[in-house]
């Protein structure tokens, strides 16, 4: 037995049993294909956090003077060029015989384009500094969109059923590790911050061409693309009139966002209450980290006995937590040193969850030679629902963060029940 062999049934406590929904020769690759695919996501999502847009980018363009206006662009960007984009790309993707290529190209494009954030932050400030980075986020969620086609597609062809989820909630918490280091660092104050930032872009940049170069060597089997006589761009949508189960599971979905959208609620519902240290930068990004450390590769096994129970608990402890949030703020209680980094806690523990059982669920849900149009329909119907996320801060702005997080506590709620109706896959 190899080594890849023995780390393999380590991590999945699963024999070397008959092909479920692979192939043979797949099979025989499956061990090394599992590390492979666990090594490039772990890369992949420590450079995420290490270029988080909602804190390490917002922070870095205030450090440059660049105006509030380019700042609030972050997010929106991010979020959308990462997944509106899908449902255009998609076909080009599908009809690859490799798909593997994709994704490769996909963390590149990503480590490129951290690198020019990198080389504004060093070169550049105020409004020049602030253009170069929205310009270059733009082309990096772009570039994130291209993997995440990719991604399902080839996990669906060279990892097994029973461990999909596996590899996604192992890479989650070996990534967590990595930014749950920085971020003391960041808090005990060590170095000068600014130089530990660019520094942390630097990294993430060398850890996303590393992830290109580590998935270019998974061994993927050559099949015609599936393009040919499929629906392309807008078309694809179709598919959501034509599957139930999609449609329930993009409904879902966009029901379970407010595990994504409530952090910087919370974060106002505290600095109300008289606490700002959850609003630093070191400690917003250690509770993050700390959640996925704790929860990712845990979510995964569960994922890969059920992903519809895993959205369905993660919607309810994402419901429960906000409404102790709520209460706590409401009765006085969230300025006291635990309140906030409790609820912050609880709530990336279930967005952990929902990260990995949706990822889950709809490879098991898709048919093989249309993982890619699914991916691109249900991410594309999100990202557009993401970009109405910013009327929450209208509300917010009326009637202050609390009713926002009662609303979000509700929506979740609501999104966890529906969850728990889908088909089982």
């Amino acid at each position: 037995m190899t080594v890849a062999d023995r780390a393999f049934e380590t991590l999945t406590d699963e024999s070397r049993a008959e092909a479920e929904d692979i192939t043979e020769t797949a099979r025989e690759a499956e061990a090394g294909n599992f590390l492979r695919h666990g090594a490039a996501l772990s890369l992949s999502k420590l450079a995420d956090g290490l270029i988080d847009p909602k804190l390490v980018l917002s922070w870095l363009m205030g450090a440059l003077g660049a105006p509030a206006a380019l700042t609030g662009l972050l997010v929106p960007v991010r979020e959308a060029g990462a997944l509106v984009p899908q449902l255009f790309t998609a076909a080009r993707i599908r009809g690859m015989g490799r798909r593997k290529w994709a994704w490769a190209a996909g963390a590149a494009g990503q480590g490129l384009a951290a690198l020019v954030i990198l080389a504004a932050a060093l070169l550049l400030e105020g409004w020049a500094a602030g253009v170069v980075i929205v310009a270059a986020l733009a082309v990096l969620a772009v570039a994130r969109s291209v993997c995440s086609v990719s991604f399902k597609d080839v996990l669906g062809k060279t990892v097994d059923k029973p461990r999909r989820g596996t590899v996604t909630g192992f890479a989650a918490s070996v990534a967590s590790a990595g930014v749950l280091l920085f971020a003391g660092v960041l808090m005990l104050g060590l170095l000068e911050r600014f130089q530990l930032v660019a520094g942390a872009i630097a990294l993430a940049g060398a850890a996303w061409l590393g992830a290109a170069f580590i998935f270019s060597t998974i061994a993927e089997e050559d099949r015609p693309g599936d393009a040919e006589g499929e629906a392309t761009g807008l078309g694809q949508l179709s598919l959501l009139w034509e599957d139930g189960d999609l449609r329930r599971f993009v409904l879902a979905r966009v029901l379970l966002l407010p595990t994504a959208l409530a952090p910087p609620y919370l974060v106002m519902l505290a600095g109300e209450a008289g606490d700002d240290r959850w609003g630093a930068l070191g400690a917003m990004l250690a509770a993050s980290a700390l959640a996925g450390l704790i929860s990712g590769w845990v979510w995964g096994r569960l994922s890969d006995r059920s992903s519809r129970l895993v959205l369905a608990i993660s919607g309810a402890v994402a419901a429960g937590f906000l409404g102790l949030g709520v209460a706590l703020g409401w009765g006085g209680a969230m300025g006291t040193a635990w309140a906030a980094p409790l609820v912050l806690f609880g709530l990336m523990v279930s967005y952990r969850g929902v990260r990995v059982g949706r990822s889950t669920y709809l490879v098991n849900l898709a048919p093989e030679e249309s993982r890619a149009s699914y991916t691109a329909v249900a991410n594309t119907t999100v990202g557009v629902a993401l970009l109405g996320g910013g009327l929450f801060g209208l509300l917010a702005s009326a009637a202050g963060p609390g009713v926002v997080l009662v609303v979000f506590a509700g929506v979740a709620l609501g999104g966890a029940a529906l969850a728990f109706a889908m088909k089982e896959v």
